[in-house]
């Protein structure tokens, strides 16, 4: 997953809990500062999740 699709999606999220898909102005500084944080916060999941190992047969 790119810095792009995690920003994309951390967008995606803000907008549909806002209810704004487009804020006022008077709103962007918040939207924005809330898009960066969860995306933040979804590339420390991403980074810190351990995912188990497949085992191959040999």
């Amino acid at each position: 997953m790119t810095d792009e699709d995690v920003r994309a999606a951390a967008l995606q999220y803000v907008r549909k809990l806002s209810g704004f898909r487009s804020p006022s102005a008077r709103n962007a500084e918040a939207f924005d500062r809330a898009v960066d944080a969860v995306a933040a916060a979804t590339q420390v999941l991403l980074r810190d999740l351990h995912v188990p190992q497949t085992s191959r047969r040999p």
